[in-house]
């Protein structure tokens, strides 16, 4: 991971990760606190500050990956090209930019903010809840992915048609129809209205 003020934060001396901390955030996205990441998402789940991107090929394909199964929070489901938390004082776009090139092995040539929206969804499986404030982006993938098999189980181009198709038949996170239906403005002004986003 490359050190940075904030990753540097995050790090201990000896170079082993600490508790990972979360911004919490009143209803309008301002600051307001932190807290530990497990307790964040313990129910009832306290609002904090999240990303999530969404990468197109030159087709207008989505890039989708599979959560890995040793995730501790929706493991193998489904999702959208990457979605995390901005360590504390650390601006939403520069933790969209570095998590999805930890995790993919991608840095986007293209990445533009796409909104934020707020929600609430419970995971029945694990009993945590995902509260959020989401800060949304979308952009170009014009690499090949190379995942981080700790992070990521696997990755799907998917047409517009494909995903609907696959999204019937397989496990997605709760949070992506939701962050998908914020994000679509910004990813038809992107992909174009042939695309069918």
């Amino acid at each position: 991971m490359p050190t940075t003020p904030v990753t540097a934060a995050n790090t201990s001396s000896n170079g082993t990760a600490e508790a990972i901390m979360l911004e919490l955030v009143d209803e309008n996205g301002t600051t307001i606190g932190t807290a530990e990441k497990l307790s964040a998402h313990q129910a009832p789940g306290r609002l904090h500050r999240a990303f999530s991107v969404f990468l197109f090929d030159e087709q207008g394909r989505l890039l989708l990956q599979q959560r890995a199964l040793g995730k501790y929070h929706s493991p193998g489901v489904w999702s959208n090209t990457c979605c995390g938390h901005p360590y504390p004082g650390e601006a939403p776009f520069a933790a969209a930019a570095r998590r999805t090139h930890e995790e993919l092995g991608i840095s986007p040539s293209l990445l533009a903010e796409a909104g934020t929206v707020r929600y609430n969804h419970p995971d029945p499986a694990s009993g945590l809840v995902e509260q959020e404030f989401n800060h949304l982006f979308v952009g170009l993938a014009q690499e090949r992915p190379r995942p981080d098999p700790e992070e990521v189980g696997g990755t799907a181009f998917v047409t517009a048609a494909e995903l609907a198709e696959r999204h019937g038949r397989e496990p997605f996170s709760a949070w992506f129809m939701t962050v998908l239906d914020a994000a679509r403005p910004a990813i038809r002004e992107l992909t174009g209205d042939g695309a069918g986003w």
